[in-house]
């Protein structure tokens, strides 16, 4: 077992086709959007947008329309990743490697998220899971 300091899920990952839908369908389930941002995906601009009811976090995200087929054409998993709450990137990126685990990212990635921003990464399990580990900053 790896000595990792993670503190509690951060938020669950969820890619969508339609993210004014998703948004409604989440708000009727009591979820407020908190934050929205854009990012870079292969050079074109996607959406994620964070909705929170109390203590709980689902990221919502929608790729360009190049990406949104493969998202359309799954059958189950639409869940794509689990994050978990670290309070050191830099440690947690360090223990991760050490370990041998397979790290998709070169070094933790920032993204203008929360007051000052957080920075994250991802591992992928035996399966192909994806499991982010972020510090909010």
């Amino acid at each position: 077992m790896q000595n990792i300091n993670i503190t509690a899920i951060q938020h669950i990952g969820i890619p969508v086709t339609n993210l004014t839908a998703s948004k409604a369908f989440y708000e009727r389930l009591g979820f407020a959007n908190v934050m929205q941002a854009t990012f870079d995906e292969k050079g074109q601009p996607g959406t994620c947008v964070m909705m929170q009811r109390g203590e709980m976090v689902m990221e919502l995200y929608q790729l360009p329309e190049a990406g949104l087929e493969q998202i359309r054409s799954r059958g189950n998993g639409h869940i794509d990743h689990v994050a978990f709450n670290v309070p050191d990137i830099d440690e947690a990126f360090a223990t991760v490697k050490q370990a041998g685990f397979h790290i998709i990212e070169p070094e933790p990635v920032f993204l203008q998220f929360w007051a000052k921003g957080c920075k994250y990464f991802n591992i992928t399990g035996p399966d192909g899971e994806r499991l982010e580990f972020n510090q909010i900053l």
